[in-house]
């Protein structure tokens, strides 16, 4: 089908060949269904159709099913007879196996290429939603930001933040005249929250070298779009991680790519596979910044595309903005089930020829009620449809080929060996360093000046001769007003407690580092 991505069709009850245009994929769309109803070939085929007519696609790989993309299927899999008999009752009539040009990604850095992002271009309020903090702890987060910026102080990896965060509390005093108050307790909260996102490996996410978003919208030589994989299967057990890190994604695409208003073909396309991690007890915050996002990437050539189980996951804002949609079957075994499948329903333009919540009900595995927007960008009528089967491996690739693309890869000289440069971590070392340095040259001065002293006393209690002393006193070095509050300054930073006072400063934070 020239000009959109082949879905499928049917004939009979089924409508005839469904398709989506190139030129509206960038209005969002929808892929909604319960757990075995055939979300993942959908997503699947739509990438395969998408890099074939030269778009790169970004998606998220949650059961580890995606990898066979980077590999063409084959007559030796059990399912041969039924694509092919499928793809002749369709019309599929060029159907034939191959694979995509395929890039693998992971936070984890185990299955794909490192993918990483320094603290300050995740920001305050991204961050504050992956920590799970309070409005009072969030605060404390935004003073940190501020101060790295007016202190030239880069935020890269956590052991940054964690450092500007002990330093913030031990000035908490001096910057609270200026900030409000700064809480110990929220300081600690936040550190804590720190420890467990690097538990969970988030502290990989953090660091250099930093994705550049050029290196996910590239095309082959064939000038075929590459399928960016994440590996999310693991990533999972973390998913407040997983949801943060593709909305930082998203948000990054929309700051920094141009205005090409409505392009003959998205420039990338974005599946968002668990969408409902996204929402769930988001603030509002949060889902407007979504909503944002969801409503001007578009005129940048993202299309953006959720996958859940059902399309009440979606916000109702969100999910206006979705004009690109595919329903697998929904179950309907309870009230709320049907009022979810019910308004599932009326979200369609109707089909005279049958009953919409009836069909999203009976629909089968591998078929769906789809409706793709038209021309000017009309929503279609909705039509029930026979989903292609897909030209590339369904089910994962083996380990070992994994290892091999990931050897062979353009992409492992550029971001597999983490960068570890001068950051807030070690600037502030270096102040603490200097501080404890000043420290001791005081107490030196000042215990050199003791002896000098002493010594003098001594020379004339046992001289024999008596100084004599005039009624007047005459001004002694240091009675100045400079040098007496020198004098001050120097006798507090005098001995243990005085090193302690200076190296306290900052110097706390680097015991066992």
């Amino acid at each position: 089908m020239d000009g959109k991505v082949f879905l499928g069709g049917g004939g009979g009850d089924y409508g005839q060949k469904q398709g989506l245009a190139l030129k509206y994929a960038n209005r969002h769309g929808l892929i909604a269904g319960a757990t075995g109803t055939g979300k993942t070939v959908t997503l699947q085929i739509l990438a395969e159709g998408f890099s074939r007519a030269g778009v790169p696609v970004f998606l998220s790989d949650v059961k580890g099913d995606l990898s066979g993309l980077a590999k063409p299927g084959s007559p030796d899999h059990k399912l041969h007879g039924a694509f092919t008999e499928r793809a002749a009752r369709i019309g599929f009539d060029d159907y034939s196996y191959g694979a995509c040009p395929v890039t693998f990604w992971d936070l984890l850095g185990e299955q794909g290429h490192p993918v990483r992002t320094t603290v300050a271009e995740m920001g305050p309020l991204l961050l504050a939603r992956l920590l799970e903090l309070s409005d009072a702890q969030e605060g404390i987060l935004n003073i940190a930001f501020r101060l790295a910026d007016e202190e030239g102080l880069p935020l890269l990896d956590l052991k940054d933040l964690q450092a500007l965060l002990v330093w913030i509390g031990e000035n908490r005093a001096r910057l609270g005249l200026r900030y409000g108050n700064i809480s110990v307790a929220s300081v600690g909260a936040i550190q804590r929250r720190l420890l467990v996102l690097e538990n969970q490996g988030g502290n990989r996410l953090f660091g250099e070298p930093a994705l550049e978003l050029s290196d996910i919208m590239r095309l082959d030589a064939q000038g075929r779009g590459r399928v960016n994989i994440l590996a999310a299967d693991k990533l999972m057990a973390a998913p407040r991680l997983y949801a943060t890190f593709l909305l930082w994604l998203l948000s990054e695409l929309f700051e920094d790519l141009p205005e090409v208003g409505d392009p003959d073909k998205p420039k990338l396309v974005f599946f968002f596979d668990e969408a409902h991690l996204l929402f769930e007890d988001a603030p509002k915050a949060l889902v407007d910044k979504v909503e944002q996002v969801a409503r001007l990437i578009r005129s940048k050539g993202v299309g953006v595309y959720f996958i859940s189980q059902n399309p009440a996951d979606v916000p109702e804002d969100i999910l206006g903005q979705l004009g690109n949609r595919i329903q697998h079957a929904l179950r309907a075994f309870t009230a709320r089930d049907r009022k979810n499948l019910r308004m599932a329903a009326e979200t369609y333009r109707e089909n005279p020829r049958f009953d919409t919540e009836e069909a999203i009900r009976e629909v089968g595995v591998g078929e769906a009620v789809t409706s793709m927007l038209q021309k000017k960008g009309v929503p279609g009528i909705v039509e029930r449809t026979l989903i292609r089967p897909p030209g590339s491996q369904l089910g994962p690739i083996t380990a070992e080929e994994r290892r091999q693309m990931l050897a062979a890869s353009d992409m492992a000289r550029k971001y597999d060996t983490a960068l570890d440069r001068k950051s807030a971590f070690e600037m502030l070392a270096k102040r603490a360093e200097q501080a404890a340095k000043a420290a001791e040259q005081a107490e030196a001065a000042e215990e050199e000046m003791d002896a000098a002293h002493r010594e003098y006393s001594a020379g004339r209690r046992y001289s024999g001769k008596r100084v004599p002393r005039s009624s007047t006193r005459s001004p002694r070095r240091g009675d100045s007003f400079g040098s007496v509050l020198t004098d001050v300054v120097v006798k507090e930073l005098k001995g243990t407690t005085g090193r302690r006072i200076v190296r306290g400063i900052l110097g706390s934070l680097f015991k066992g580092r």
